[in-house]
């Protein structure tokens, strides 16, 4: 996830990056064809982020990826930078379960987000959830269940 020019660029050169996509978010919005939207959420300071994912059909490769949120400075910036880079690299499943926490911090700049760790991180921990409920739901489809008996077993109507 983190490249070798990243992981050595300065502290203020990352924070004009960081502020960049918090005032000029990239991929922000609905994706009214995402296969799932997951919310998630700090309680604790009021960041809340739903990473919205489509996948290609026939593939365990991510197509999109959009996000909506508010929150602080930090939180959405890391929203907008992850959605960037999965956008750009199209992971498969399997690639987003392996993004590491330490990874997204490093990337976002340690020195930043030392404090703020559950702000630099909520985007990730929601994309993997995302990416969870999407593979359970194709589990349960295999298994013969309808996309509307899977809602129902939810709760979600």
């Amino acid at each position: 996830m983190v490249t070798g020019s990243e992981s050595s660029v300065d502290s203020e050169t990352r924070l004009a990056w960081l502020l960049d996509h918090a005032q000029h978010p990239r991929h922000k919005g609905a994706l009214p064809e995402a296969d799932v939207r997951m919310p998630g959420g700090n309680p604790g300071c009021g960041d809340v982020v739903t990473m919205h994912v489509r996948v290609e059909p026939g593939t365990d490769r991510v197509a999109a990826l959009t996000f909506e949120g508010s929150g602080c400075t930090l939180s959405q910036a890391a929203a907008s930078i992850l959605a960037e880079r999965v956008n750009r690299e199209r992971p498969t499943l399997e690639e987003v379960r392996g993004y590491t926490y330490e990874e997204m911090t490093a990337l976002l700049g340690d020195d930043l987000v030392k404090a703020r760790p559950r702000c630099a991180t909520l985007a990730l921990s929601t994309l993997k959830a995302a990416v969870q409920r999407l593979t359970m739901d194709r589990q349960l489809m295999a298994a013969g269940h309808s996309a509307e008996r899977i809602r129902a077993l939810r709760g979600e109507g």
